[in-house]
């Protein structure tokens, strides 16, 4: 078996790119990876653009593509086949996604398992410039855009989807149950020092569990403002990010995406776009489905413990050095105590 490349020259993985992807151009009598380059901020997988250039002929082509591709460690462990199955499934959707185009489960070619898909290339995905001239000014239709497309999430059927198959079943009145096992195990796997406030926070969610799912849809699992490509008139291109996609209940996306830490205009507005109370009609409208308060308030709640076990666990992986991007650590750093503040404020405690 070929050695692991992680830290390998960017060249060395070029190389081992086009033999792996020689026999996938079967008609091209020419290839080449060019332009390659590492995208750093992703949670679990590493990130790489390139582009394959093909000789067919007389005609040259040139397709830009994207590699992600598991790591040594990372934020959270995800399982690469169900995150490409999401693609593969909304692709042509009104969720627009780009196309996820070969799998690889063995570590032989590149080193660890992979996927590539197309790059959707000429937009902008930064949660800061999206606050910023000349996207600010479209904040109401990128907001309608975005709970609407997440809204659309909702209402999918995942059997209909091919889904269902690929992903856990869970019952309506389990949903809460696995999620908030699954990110408190993290937590007592990860943490490294106490963490009162989300403590508080996980009792308080077992004391007052919220009423079984409305319907059993597809979660995003990371449905947010930096997850998805934008451009300056308002329209979004592409969601990303499907690495945490699962069943569940489809309120547990609509708080994620409410959460206090993801205010990148530093003020009211939910992920820099519109009020929360906005947000939440326009995914209503989308859904087909209603937002109960209280239900909503038990999984905006659980946001916050599991964003902590997310940061959590990225300061242990850089910690241990287990995996050296920075953003692991800064992460943690920064957002840690963010938190552990939207938990409070959802609690009713944060003065």
């Amino acid at each position: 078996m070929a050695a692991p490349v992680p830290d390998a020259s960017h060249a060395e993985l070029a190389s081992r790119l086009e033999s792996y992807l020689r026999p996938r151009f079967a008609d091209a009598d020419e290839l080449a990876v060019e332009q390659l380059e590492r995208i750093f901020g992703g949670a679990s997988r590493e990130t790489y653009r390139f582009v394959v250039r093909t000789r067919s002929g007389g005609g040259e082509e040139r397709r830009h593509l994207i590699l992600r591709r598991d790591p040594d460690g990372s934020l959270i462990e995800t399982e690469r086949a169900v995150e490409f199955a999401a693609y593969r499934a909304f692709h042509g959707t009104a969720v627009p996604v780009p196309e996820a185009l070969f799998l690889e489960e063995d570590p032989e070619p590149l080193g660890h398992p992979f996927f590539i898909m197309e790059e959707l290339r000429g937009f902008e995905s930064s949660p800061q410039a999206i606050t910023q001239p000349p996207y600010a000014a479209h904040a109401a239709r990128l907001a309608r855009r975005k709970w609407t497309i997440l809204g659309e999430i909702a209402r999918a059927d995942p059997k209909a989807l091919g889904l269902a198959e690929r992903m856990e079943p869970v019952a309506p009145e389990q949903c809460h149950e696995r999620e908030l096992a699954y990110w408190e195990a993290r937590i007592d796997r990860d943490e490294m020092c106490p963490q009162p406030v989300i403590r508080a926070a996980i009792r308080w969610l077992r004391r007052h569990p919220p009423p079984p799912a409305q319907k059993i849809s597809v979660v995003h699992g990371d449905f947010r403002t930096g997850n998805f490509l934008y451009d300056a008139e308002g329209e979004i291109h592409g969601i990303l990010d499907w690495e945490m996609a699962h069943l569940g209940d489809p309120l547990e996306d609509l708080a994620w995406s409410l959460n206090p830490v993801w205010r990148w205009a530093r003020d009211e507005r939910a992920g820099g776009l519109a009020p929360r109370e906005e947000a939440i009609r326009i995914w209503e409208e989308a859904s087909g489905l209603r937002a109960d308060p209280e239900a909503l308030r038990w999984w905006e709640l659980f946001s916050s413990v599991k964003g902590q076990a997310i940061w959590i666990s990225g300061a242990r992986e850089f910690s241990t050095g287990r995996n050296q991007d920075p953003i692991l650590a800064l992460s943690s750093w920064l957002m840690g105590n963010s938190q552990d503040r939207a938990a409070l404020l959802t609690l009713g405690r944060l003065p």
